[in-house]
């Protein structure tokens, strides 16, 4: 006779089986402030990264706050101290200021000015300040600079005043970066890329509608979707004073091409792309181009392999301004724990993109 103790459900296994387990286990310092645990033999609350032993999952409970766990009896851990500001947290709050002293100088600040007012040794500042934001400090200030320069130029009476404007102390060293920096020349930019030619083309596929374009440099977007107008506006708003011509004999050959990678995406695109991206979103783009056909990556492998593994969030954003679908393959990053989410066209697509991959490999 089955009793009613039997057919109670068994604790240890119910938080065992709870994604924010696999966390701990893991000690991942990524959930570090989106719960807290508690272990009722020790009477202790900890971060999901805290080294201690781990406990027996019957005895643990989930909190989402240091208040309730504290209302729920429970007292700070000594070791993981959760109740206090973290070392991460503090680090990355100096790094933040840093990165606000380089948007609002007027003068770039050194190295050694940044690290100091941080705190911290040059050498050591440069290695922390690329963990956090995925970039060297030089490379922020040139992202710095490439922002400001494209909201100037349309709004400077002469290109030179907007190089000057956007922190610029040479105008031969911009015109050297200004190319992959625009996409196009200063002048033309500053027109809203007036006289810029883009073939285009709009089309059905197996995943919906699709809209292939190319500039002078190469394939610079391949959108999907539901609604082919849709992509066409996305094109205008990119170039709005662009030229945006069909396709002629040669563009049709290179949209066919794109749609074979669409419809088997393991057999990569040989043509030249038009990448336009910041310093941080193109090391991304870079890595995703290196995971093989049919296989996958996490966000935070993505930020570990760039050397930015603390970057994972702004990996993420970077997936999502990828205009290249397939192409700059962000439909092979996945979740921590292998789910398919953050997909920019959507996460059915990405499923199909990945089976089509798993099926010719």
């Amino acid at each position: 006779m089955t009793t009613a103790t039997n057919m109670l459900p068994d604790p240890g296994a119910q938080t065992a089986q709870d994604p924010r387990w696999t966390a701990i286990t893991a000690r991942d310092r990524a959930f570090d402030g989106q719960f807290y645990y508690s272990v009722r033999t020790t009477g202790v609350y900890c971060r999901p990264s805290c080294g201690a032993r781990l406990a027996n999952p019957k005895n643990v409970a989930f909190h989402a706050s240091v208040a309730e766990a504290r209302a729920a009896g429970f007292r700070p851990c000594r070791r993981c101290r959760p109740d206090a500001e973290s070392a991460d947290a503090e680090r990355n709050a100096r790094i933040l200021e840093a990165c606000r002293r380089i948007e609002t100088a007027e003068d770039p600040p050194s190295l050694a000015e940044l690290a100091a007012g941080a705190g911290l040794s040059p050498h050591h500042f440069h290695r922390v300040f690329k963990s956090v934001t995925g970039v060297t400090p030089r490379d922020y200030l040139a992202g710095v600079r490439a922002r400001r320069v494209r909201e100037e130029l349309p709004n400077s009476e002469t290109v030179t005043e907007a190089i000057y404007d956007a922190g610029f102390n040479s105008g031969g060293r911009f015109y050297a970066q200004s190319n992959a920096m625009l996409g196009m020349t200063p002048t033309r930019y500053r027109a809203g890329g007036a006289d810029v030619q883009i073939r285009f083309a709009v089309g059905e596929c197996s995943l919906g509608a699709f809209l292939v374009a190319r500039s002078a440099l190469g394939i610079c977007a391949i959108l999907l979707g539901d609604d082919p107008d849709a992509l066409v506006r996305d094109l205008q708003d990119r170039f709005p004073r662009a030229d945006l011509l069909g396709g002629d004999e040669g563009f049709e050959q290179e949209v066919a091409a794109a749609v074979g990678l669409i419809e088997r995406p393991a057999d990569g695109l040989a043509l030249p792309l038009d990448i336009r991206g910041t310093a941080f979103q193109q090391r991304v783009w870079r890595a995703l181009q290196e995971i093989p056909s049919g296989a996958t990556a996490s966000y935070r492998e993505i930020a570990e392999r760039i050397g930015a593994p603390k970057a994972v969030r702004a990996v993420a954003q970077a997936c999502a301004a990828n205009a290249l679908a397939i192409a700059i393959p962000c439909h092979r990053v996945v979740r921590l724990d292998g789910d398919l989410s953050g997909y920019r066209w959507g996460v059915e697509r990405k499923r199909v993109l990945l089976d089509r991959e798993k099926t010719a490999a």
